[in-house]
């Protein structure tokens, strides 16, 4: 059973005056869509190289029994989190930071909209950054002038099919998503051959160390913001289950896949950077075509997610303005350098961004599953659910820096159960139904 929501306080305009997207607006019935079209474009939103870059680089520090099982626990805890919250995405029909506006009051919740909006942005130039490096060593060019280019080229390109949302992300992502795997599985394939086979890569010794718990953390980090923003897409859910099984298929499945495809190469080659991998097994050509269509369609998902988040701070029923500006600061931020600094910058994903969707869930669960009133019955802020965020980031950070446990976690489960503990007995009446 759907929660409905007004999501917003006036009447509804016209349809040609709302962006089919609908940014601020629950998704309609009509607009809903199947499993397959949701599952489809996550996976060509978690195919991502860095990704496999990020299982490279846990690869190298865990032989391959071991290796398996933290891949497999980083993979759970991120497909399990980003279902929960992708179901409630499907159930409202709401974007993640418009749900914010429930959890964190209206004003509260702008400071969500930056921190994921922001994260999306800074994603954005790591995209960008990893598809110039990879077409100059392609194509052989030299000298940052041209890489900078390739930047500005890359990161305008990147940003078309988001600007015309849900319809352009879907119709690349068809295309993308099997050359992926086409591409994966041939990387797969030639490096256990060049190791003598699945004997010869469990007999690898690994170069490097790496707590579990700091394995986990970066796993779950490579998808911390964009999984939190999973509602973006499983809005558009014909039901709560279509929404729940599309997160685990793209989120569990998919990352997996990802992770373990770039961990083997490492393994196989002694090669931590999944491009460079790609490159030593003589991969060019179709090599840069298939790379190109897989970062493009994470890209574009990257892009309509801050293109969302910048609609809620503004309150706009168009994203494309800022689907504009996000991709102008992205490919900024690519320009500097964001990519030397991507293990770092998915830890800190893993503190900060999963304790923020443990509170969307929690209130969920505490409040709102009878039906969502509309905006105007909220408050400014709600700093009861604020200062559980507070507190779920901080048992996450000092998760991290004592090594204990698994950080993400850890915020996500302080948020839940801090939710659940300060709303008690304040269940609103059932909601005003809408849209």
């Amino acid at each position: 059973m759907s929660s409905r929501v007004t999501g917003r306080d006036d009447v509804s305009p016209a349809p040609a005056e709302i962006d089919p997207d609908y940014p601020i607006d629950p998704v309609p019935a009509h607009a809903r869509r199947s499993l397959f079209s949701l599952a489809i474009v996550l996976l060509g939103f978690t195919f991502f190289t860095p990704t496999m870059l990020a299982g490279a680089q846990i690869g190298a520090a865990f032989d391959v029994t071991s290796l398996i099982w933290v891949l497999l626990l980083g993979s759970a805890v991120l497909g399990v989190y980003v279902a929960a919250i992708g179901g409630i995405g499907a159930r409202t029909g709401l974007t993640t930071v418009m749900m914010c506006r429930y959890s964190l009051g209206t004003r509260g919740a702008k400071l969500a909209s930056l921190l994921l909006g922001g994260t999306q942005v800074g994603w954005y130039g790591v995209t960008v950054a990893t598809l110039a490096g990879l077409t100059a060593s392609a194509l052989e060019w030299q000298g940052r002038a041209t890489e900078i280019a390739l930047m500005v080229a890359g990161g305008a390109l990147m940003g078309v099919t988001a600007y015309y949302g849900y319809r352009g992300m879907y119709a690349l992502s068809v295309v993308s998503v099997p050359l992926m795997l086409v591409l994966a599985g041939w990387v797969t394939w030639r490096s256990l051959e060049e190791v003598g086979g699945w004997s010869g890569l469990t007999a690898i010794e690994p170069g490097g160390t790496m707590p579990i718990a700091a394995a986990v953390t970066i796993v779950v980090g490579t998808f911390a913001s964009g999984g939190t923003q999973a509602p973006n897409w499983t809005r558009f859910a014909r039901t709560p289950t279509v929404g729940f099984w599309a997160c685990v298929v793209a989120f569990l499945i998919g990352e997996l896949l990802m992770l373990g495809f770039g961990a083997v190469g490492a393994l196989a080659f002694g090669e931590g950077d999944f491009v460079l991998v790609l490159y030593q097994l003589g991969l060019v050509g179709w090599g840069l075509v298939f790379l190109v269509a897989n970062l493009w369609t994470t890209n574009d998902n990257t892009a309509y997610n801050f293109g969302v988040a910048g609609a809620e701070i503004a309150d706009s029923r168009s994203k494309k303005p800022f689907v504009i500006g996000g991709v102008v600061v992205g490919t900024l931020l690519a320009i500097t350098g964001i990519y030397d600094n991507l293990i770092d910058y998915l830890v800190w994903l893993g503190i900060l961004i999963p304790p923020l969707g443990g509170v969307v869930i929690g209130d969920f669960l505490a409040r709102w599953r009878g039906g969502m009133p509309a905006t105007s019955a909220l408050p400014a802020v709600e700093w009861r659910n604020l200062a559980v965020y507070v507190v779920a980031a901080f048992a996450a950070w000092v998760s991290n820096e004592a090594g204990w446990f698994i950080p993400p976690v850890v915020g996500v489960v302080v948020a839940v159960a801090g939710v659940l503990a300060v709303q008690r007995g304040r269940r609103p009446a059932p909601a005003t139904t809408g849209a």
